[in-house]
């Protein structure tokens, strides 16, 4: 089968040039998982655009539960359609005084994702991995992708053992807990992302989903592969959690 190129986490709604993106996209067959932050975006966005390659993936971003409780109902009714739900999550850092309704919200999530089965999660966790690993546990009914994770290497330990993979950006390779992180993930369990348009190029431009082979580029680099041995390993995991 032949190797492609894919991109588990894109904010593709937020594109300034937005056909543009898309475009460039559909010609490079890039699988792309494009996130949304909230119910009402997720669904803008689901009707403005027909492909074969862009996936919409149904989010409520955890820095905005607090101000926007009002659509957690409208969530809870497009769950079963949507196979592809993020960004969701916790924020203890940004969001640290919500983090009632940020715990409330993503308990009910998991327990509805966990009935319904067969969906696939991109989590945020920045400051809040302990939280959203005891939540989820070891049993979840439907497979879970930690984006830009930044916590301690014991809870990678912990999220393998519970099923977690792992989405891989650009900035992560520039900071030295980016590379430990990076270093300390089981192989077989490494994704890619490129959390467009909030990952910087060195000429201070969004690192676009089309520059995803950069990452497969750096991630070959560190772990002694060539770029089509990477390549075709980040495939294998990406059939998995699709499967």
């Amino acid at each position: 089968m032949t190797n492609f190129l894919f991109d588990t986490h894109a904010h593709l709604d937020l594109s300034p040039n937005f056909n543009e993106e898309v475009n460039s996209i559909e010609r490079l067959k890039i699988y792309t998982v494009a996130v949304t932050n909230l119910p009402p975006l997720y669904i803008k966005f689901k009707n403005r655009i027909e492909s074969k390659y862009i996936k919409p993936a149904l989010g409520f971003h955890p820095e905005l539960i607090e101000k926007y409780q009002k659509y957690i109902p409208q969530m809870w009714s497009l769950l079963n359609e949507a196979k592809y739900i993020g960004e969701v999550g916790l924020d203890y850092k940004v969001a640290i005084n919500s983090k009632a309704t940020q715990l409330s919200f993503f308990e009910s999530l998991i327990h509805k994702c966990n009935d319904l089965g067969g969906k696939v999660l991109t989590i945020h966790s920045r400051n809040s991995v302990d939280d959203i690993l005891s939540i989820i546990g070891s049993r979840f009914n439907s497979k879970f992708i930690l984006h830009w994770y930044s916590g301690n290497l014991k809870n990678i330990d912990i999220a393998v053992a519970n099923g977690a993979y792992f989405s891989i950006n650009n900035a992560m390779f520039n900071s030295n807990n980016g590379l430990k992180v990076i270093n300390h993930i089981p192989a077989d369990r490494l994704l890619l992302e490129s959390d467009y348009p909030f990952v910087m190029n060195k000429n201070k431009t969004p690192f676009r989903v089309t520059d995803i082979n950069e990452t497969v580029n750096n991630l070959a680099k560190l772990r002694n592969k060539d770029y089509d041995e990477m390549l075709g390993l980040l495939n294998i995991n990406l059939r998995k959690i699709l499967s």
